[in-house]
């Protein structure tokens, strides 16, 4: 039986972890299971899985936590120190799927058990890829990507010379904007942007998907995680989300992988690699899709794709100070203090404010170093949004 650990059990991604999980019985134990504040959902999944531990992210939940699961025999535990804790519980898989920088540490923590790390937490890659690399290299641990984008290319890479790549090609929905003039992007409300035509996500992945800055992030993320140049990774628009990634070779060969927009194929596959499985996704019927689009993105409309170029050229901790100003700047849209359109001006902004002294260009060497540089970014993103002058 192999130990499995889910951090962020509560989420789209942990859900349907959860799910395959359930769908292969008798071949997990299950370590820890971490959510936020849907405690109820958590308490149920812990209960219900025989969980060791549940966590919640919230230190003021922790009572109710507890007597959510009374009498089960599952141990509770709240905040950022216990769920590093349950990180260092001896799992053999980990499911990582906290959203944000709070992800950071916990996927750190599971690497120095030598386990493989199902990775669903961006930023870890985005603002600490060389560092979590060379930790998971440490410890002889294994990371798997569980972005569709990211597991695609992975599989269209199984057997092949990463020598041989000339490009890597990740494709986006365009999101509910796509074909929206730059005047209604800028009045879309928070409904709106959840919207997503194709994925069923969380609200921050659904408007991050809509401002393209999901696939900003996932732009880094294949530099760091493939080691490919910057130069080499291309963005397209492709409204179906049937072609999650394409790779293109120095033969002039293009490998796709095609799948339904269904995360339980990637991450299927992280659980189950380096076999493959039965999953619970629909086959597609190409005859009766019929067709497949393609278009470049426009930069006019979603500036988040070449502030992403600028970052992986800035290097340093440009990474961690970009994904924090991403998500101070998501925090403002959600809170009303800002419209869609003016979250990639107030990014930009913090960068260039950032530039001037506060230590951007130097090395990631340090989880210590990057979530210092992540608060830093925080606080110089609430100073340019108060200075109000950025627009």
């Amino acid at each position: 039986m192999r130990r499995v650990s889910v951090f962020g059990a509560t989420g789209s991604i942990g859900v349907n972890t959860l799910d395959m999980l359930a769908r292969q019985p008798g071949e997990f134990d299950i370590v820890a299971l971490s959510g936020g504040a849907n405690i109820a959902l958590l308490a149920e999944q812990a209960r219900a899985t025989g969980a060791e531990i549940a966590v919640t992210a919230h230190a003021d939940r922790l009572a109710e936590l507890r007597a959510a699961l009374a009498g089960s025999g599952v141990a509770a535990a709240a905040g950022p120190g216990a769920l590093i804790e349950a990180a260092e519980r001896p799992a053999d898989w980990v499911m990582s799927a906290i959203v944000g920088a709070a992800g950071l540490a916990p996927g750190f923590r599971a690497l120095r058990q030598g386990a493989t790390l199902a990775l669903a937490n961006k930023e870890s890659l985005v603002a600490a890829g060389p560092l979590l690399m060379a930790e998971a290299a440490r410890h002889g641990a294994t990371i798997l990507p569980v972005d569709s984008e990211h597991s695609a290319v992975f599989q269209a890479l199984i057997g092949e010379d990463i020598a041989a790549v000339e490009r890597v090609i990740i494709t986006a929905s365009g999101g509910p904007f796509r074909d929206w003039t730059s005047e209604r992007i800028s009045a879309a409300t928070i409904a709106q942007a959840v919207a997503h035509p194709n994925w069923d996500m969380g609200a921050r992945i659904s408007i991050d998907s809509a401002s393209l800055f999901n696939k900003a992030l996932e732009v880094i993320e294949t530099r760091e995680y493939f080691g490919v140049d910057p130069a080499q990774i291309e963005v397209l628009v492709h409204p179906q989300s049937i072609v999650h990634a394409l790779v293109g070779f120095n033969d002039g060969a293009l490998m796709a992988h095609l799948g339904p927009a269904d995360m339980r194929h990637a991450i299927g596959f992280a659980l189950n690699w380096p076999a493959r499985r039965p999953a619970p996704v629909e086959r597609l019927d190409l005859a009766r899709l019929a067709r497949l689009d393609f278009a470049a993105p426009d930069p006019a409309r979603f500036p988040a794709l070449r502030l992403a170029r600028e970052v992986m050229a800035a290097g340093g901790l440009a990474g961690a100070a970009f994904n924090a100003a991403k998500e101070t700047a998501l925090d403002a849209f959600l809170d009303g203090r800002i419209g869609f359109s003016a979250m990639a001006p107030l990014v930009e902004a913090t960068l260039a404010r950032l530039a001037r002294g506060d230590g951007l260009q130097n090395p990631p060497d340090t989880l210590d170093v990057v979530l210092a540089m992540d608060h830093v970014a925080r606080v110089r993103a609430g100073e340019v949004l108060a200075g109000g002058t950025w627009q």
